[in-house]
């Protein structure tokens, strides 16, 4: 009672498009189309938000808590352990070196490898000999009671293999088997004709119907399904890139827009207008206040050096009113020749060019 199959199609052959599904496409695509267009230009919008926040916040951002981290955790940690753990470190390694290891080599060297060495002549001198001697007695014994064993199992074996084994086989062999074998002959026919029986009923009550079901509705009713998710797909890719050269078509015309109604004003304002008031302002105000200014100072610094040499010359005359002219200062040899009498090596006063 099995249903036959469709025929299978060649793998690779694309199934053959009917009138369902060119009526579905079209709809299916515009409608698409007009939800998809939406979600599309609100996406490229994001997408142009993002980049401009990331660079001109995000990445800035990252890079001031990168360096905040480094400076708050990073740098004070190398400082701390270049400058504090490495040398209590080393400190603590010496002491350990100068408390610990020194004194253990020294007990090693001097105690243990002394005691060792005797203990090991104890244990080869007297140990090892005593030794011997105790297990060549301890085998004697135990072969002893190794024989007495043997004999005693040798007898329980024998007791117990015609007491209890051979009785024990002969009635497995002569009574137990053959009932056995005739109550699983039974089981097993037994079971056999039940299962065969939940077998017919089962394929007869719900395997077959469930394959009509399969074969006459669920398949014709999966393949439409098929169609029209296949239909939806293409569609949504299809969409979504129509979406997308809209959304730029879009994008570039408001950039255009902007730009004629934004940007070209305030360039044109900054270049007819900013620039030459600027230029005007730097050279007819700025300029010369500048000069101004730099004049005044010039003459403040040389009415402070005036004023400063006028204090002077009054402190030295008011020196020399309490306390006279000082006299001329004394004339000191100088070991060496002053000005164009100082010593080279194209003169005469040296030891390499005498006589």
């Amino acid at each position: 009672m099995d249903l036959e199959k469709p025929p299978d199609r060649p793998p690779g052959q694309a199934a053959p498009e009917g009138c369902l599904v060119v009526a579905i496409r079209i709809p299916v695509r515009i409608v698409v189309l007009v939800l998809v267009m939406p979600v599309r230009m609100v996406w490229d919008v994001l997408a142009v938000v993002g980049r401009v926040l990331r660079d001109t916040l995000l990445r800035p951002l990252g890079r001031a808590l990168l360096w905040l981290g480094k400076a708050l955790f990073f740098w004070p940690a190398v400082a701390l352990w270049r400058y504090l753990l490495v040398p209590v470190g080393k400190a603590l390694g010496w002491l350990g070196n100068v408390l610990v290891v020194v004194p253990l080599t020294w007990l090693y060297r001097y105690v243990l490898t002394p005691a060792g060495h005797a203990l090991a002549w104890v244990h080869a001198r007297v140990l090892t000999p005593l030794g011997h001697g105790i297990r060549w007695l301890l085998k004697g014994v135990g072969a002893v009671f190794a024989a007495l064993g043997l004999g005693v199992y040798t007898a329980v074996v024998w007791l117990a293999r015609y007491l209890i084994v051979v009785p024990a086989l002969w009635l497995y062999e002569w009574i137990l088997a053959p009932v056995g074998r005739a109550v699983a002959w039974c089981v097993t026919g037994l079971v056999q004709l039940v299962g065969m029986i939940l077998h017919w009923a089962t394929r007869i009550l719900f395997v077959l119907p469930a394959l009509a079901v399969w074969r006459w509705i669920l398949t014709p009713v999966g393949r439409v399904l098929a169609v029209i998710a296949r239909e939806v797909g293409d569609a949504l890719g299809h969409a979504w890139r129509i979406a997308g050269h809209i959304s730029l078509a879009v994008g570039r015309f408001l950039g255009t827009l902007f730009r004629w109604i934004f940007v070209e004003p305030v360039r044109w304002v900054y270049r007819r207008v900013l620039t030459p008031v600027g230029h005007a302002v730097r050279d007819l105000v700025l300029r010369p206040a500048a000069d101004a200014a730099r004049a005044v100072g010039r003459a403040a610094r040389q009415t402070l050096v005036a004023a400063r040499e006028s204090v002077r010359q009054a402190r030295a005359d008011f020196r020399r009113m309490l306390f006279g002219d000082p006299g001329q200062p004394q004339v000191v040899d100088r070991r060496e020749p002053m000005g164009a009498e100082t010593r080279t090596l194209g003169s005469s006063t040296t030891a390499l060019t005498k006589d």
